[in-house]
């Protein structure tokens, strides 16, 4: 039998799964009221009320799987699991057609003033003529962000007859193509929308993405969404544009604190507003409990799983050789996700010598996950990592060979988008760890860690030298510096670690030196 604690409130109909399965034994208590079983637990589903700490992590020792029946995975300590080879889950999609469907409600009462006309008429008044609305028939729906949320809202817009733009740095021509919308970037999207929505992830990047500068350049009398993360708009500039008049309202979802308790933009008669209701429907509530309910039994019984956040249970010994080159793709993933703020459609790798000792298939899947964290707000690995490749139609190619050019091993990755292409080799030498030694057709080395910068440059005197001394100048310390280039005169590159992430400000400026082709900010 399979002892699973169900530790927060879950309806019946949200456990069917488990309810239903043979050999399954549902203990539906709190943590504390189980504390005397918690040692045969194999199984934890949670809300948000408990929190999975390492310590209560360490009292189940015969715990396989956590699931949270949810998106946020906040309150379980993930490294944690991960460390003693525990999957967890959650429901990433769960609460999809909610949200769509709320941000949808949104723009016709914001559109419509529901809410204020609402109000007037509980109040007694019947004023008609102060109510005029807007009709979405017709009008040019900006949508920033192509994730599964904002394609759910392309479909109701094209069903209320709307022209909908798309901003998403990631989404190709093709995949744009085929749903029907009109990609541009930011800057062009903002001067022809009628109605803008966000359903972006809330990143460094994103914070403030539409703000008081951009907001200028939009149509005077365009109108605002946010129910996406509390962030992306500027706060403040919405609220000042909104008191000029030049955004004609906004309806607002989700805020940078929460609960916006005196919030200014709540005294404005031209924004409606709910507390953070995206997913508060009974059908995802639902939803998101059967996911994990389902997930949870698949992966007792030794079914795949859909949904895990972290690494499945594999044995130490497999987990300890296969975890550099495991770390190695990952790495080499998100340097092309960085490195290429464009749609990119096909990825493939090559691999090489002792790279062949393992199931390639779970390190491409450590690429892909590597490849989408900087660009989606669902977690990524390498159990749905495919599935996720295969929604945004990129295709996924994989070969070996024997040719290591004189490294035990090495891992070659060919990544093309719609204007470029970029090709990336890395190896794992033995107690000196990953390297990274060609970028396109740069050869080069340097430990892929940390904050680096690349910068591509012509190779001419005092480039370098200028580089040094512009960050010099600011304080800014450089770890490590690595160079190559084709040949004597023509293009170079440099790979440059700091301590600290550059600013944005810091990165114009040297993008400003002459002879610099173009550079970009690499996390990892």
């Amino acid at each position: 039998m399979f002892q699973i604690l169900v530790a927060d409130a879950i309806k019946p109909e949200g456990l069917g799964p488990l309810l239903e399965a043979p050999l399954v034994n549902l203990i539906e208590k709190t943590v504390e009221e189980a504390k005397n079983v918690l040692h045969e637990i194999d199984a934890i589903l949670v809300r948000s009320a408990t929190t999975v700490t390492e310590e209560l992590i360490s009292s189940m020792p015969n715990l396989k799987i956590i699931a949270r029946a949810g998106v946020g995975i906040d309150n379980i300590d993930v490294p944690a699991a991960t460390k003693r080879g525990i999957v967890v889950v959650n429901a990433p999609d769960g609460n999809t057609i909610s949200t769509a469907e709320h941000t949808f409600a949104m723009m016709a009462s914001l559109m419509r003033h529901i809410p204020q006309a609402h109000a007037s008429l509980k109040n007694g008044e019947w004023r008609r003529s102060s109510f005029t609305g807007t009709e979405l028939y017709g009008k040019s729906l900006g949508i920033v962000g192509m994730g599964r949320i904002g394609s759910e809202i392309v479909k109701r817009a094209k069903v209320f007859g709307m022209d909908v733009l798309v901003y998403d740095p990631f989404l190709t021509t093709d995949r744009a193509k085929k749903m029907g919308v009109t990609s541009l970037d930011l800057a062009k999207l903002l001067t022809l929308a009628d109605i803008i929505t966000v359903h972006t992830p809330l990143t460094p990047e994103t914070r403030g993405i539409i703000n008081k500068d951009n907001l200028l350049t939009c149509k005077k009398g365009v109108y605002l969404l946010n129910c996406a993360r509390g962030g992306i708009i500027n706060e403040d500039d919405l609220y000042e544009l909104i008191v000029i008049g030049h955004v004609a309202g906004a309806a607002i979802d989700v805020f940078a604190e929460e609960p916006p308790l005196g919030h200014k933009l709540l005294e404005l008669d031209s924004v409606i507003a709910t507390p953070h209701l995206g997913a508060s429907t009974k059908e995802a509530q639902l939803n998101v409990a059967t996911q994990v309910a389902q997930e949870v039994l698949s992966f007792l019984t030794g079914k795949p799983v859909t949904s895990s956040i972290n690494l499945p249970a594999i044995s130490k010994e497999v987990f300890a050789k296969v975890q550099p080159f495991y770390e190695l793709v990952k790495q080499m993933g998100s340097i092309i996700s960085q490195s290429m703020p464009e749609g990119i459609h096909e990825i493939s790798v090559n691999y090489a010598g002792e790279a062949l000792d393992f199931d390639t298939s779970i390190l491409t899947k450590s690429l892909l996950s590597g490849f989408f964290k900087p660009r989606l707000d669902v977690p990524v690995n390498e159990v749905n990592a495919l599935l996720i490749a295969k929604e945004r139609g990129l295709t996924i190619g994989e070969k070996t060979s024997h040719d290591t050019f004189g490294y035990s091993n090495l891992i070659t990755v060919t990544a093309k988008g719609d204007n470029k292409q970029l090709d990336i080799s890395g190896t794992y030498v033995e107690n000196y760890g990953s390297r990274i030694v060609r970028l396109n057709d740069f050869t080069i080395d340097f430990h892929p860690e940390g904050n680096l910068l690349y910068v591509q440059h012509m190779d001419r005197p005092g480039v370098i030298g200028r580089v040094g001394k512009i960050l010099g100048d600011h304080g800014e310390n450089i770890a490590t510096m690595q160079v190559g280039r084709k040949q004597a005169g023509g293009e170079a590159i440099m790979v440059l670690s700091f301590d600290n992430p550059l600013s944005d400000d810091m990165l114009e400026k040297l993008k400003q030196l002459e002879d610099i082709t173009f550079l970009y900010r690499i996390t990892l």
